[in-house]
């Protein structure tokens, strides 16, 4: 508001004399240039701390990285644990009959984890199933929806076998009816 005021006293004074005054431009361009500046430094921050961000939390990600390196060097190969499909009722609102078939794959903590997840596999299956039997099919909408069911299930698995015994839950089908 004091840049416009000035340049309308600038004008006003130029008016009488025929010359034009150029004192406010310059002033905008230059408030322009350290606003620019400032953004682009805290673009170029914010870039640089994510970096960081995402290379310090990385190490977890490294160290998991070497141990994955281990077993393969040991002869081990990534193994899986397959749980049969699953198919249960759905809830829904209005009462008409709904269906979810599920197929998942556990993927042991090391290799030597295997048999015991192997061996408690109906422990799981029976701490799986309340689970999916009170789901709505709004609860698997999108794509976020398959991401919120691998974690809820890694977390029953792991409750079920011990924690830190099952490394991940992978969906080998979803199937809503």
């Amino acid at each position: 508001m004091a840049d416009k005021q000035e340049l309308d006293a600038g004008e006003d004074e130029s008016a009488g004399e025929g010359k034009p005054v150029a004192t406010a431009k310059p002033a905008r361009s230059k408030k322009k240039l350290v606003i620019i500046g400032a953004a682009a430094g805290l673009l170029l921050l914010g870039g640089g701390g994510a970096g960081f961000a995402l290379m310090s939390g990385g190490a977890e990600a490294t160290e998991s990285a070497e141990a994955g390196d281990h077993a393969s060097e040991e002869g081990g190969a990534e193994t899986f644990v397959d749980i049969p499909a699953m198919t249960v009722n759905l809830r829904s609102a209005d009462g008409t009959p709904r269906f979810l078939r599920v197929h998942l794959m556990l993927v042991p903590s090391s290799a030597a984890r295997q048999d015991e997840i192997t061996q408690k596999l109906p422990l799981i299956i029976d701490a799986y199933q309340p689970f999916l039997r009170e789901l709505r099919p709004e609860d698997l909408a999108g794509s976020a929806a398959a991401f919120r069911l691998k974690e809820e299930m890694l977390l029953r698995a792991n409750q079920e076998v011990g924690q830190g015994a099952v490394a991940d839950v992978l969906i080998q089908d979803l199937v809503q009816q």
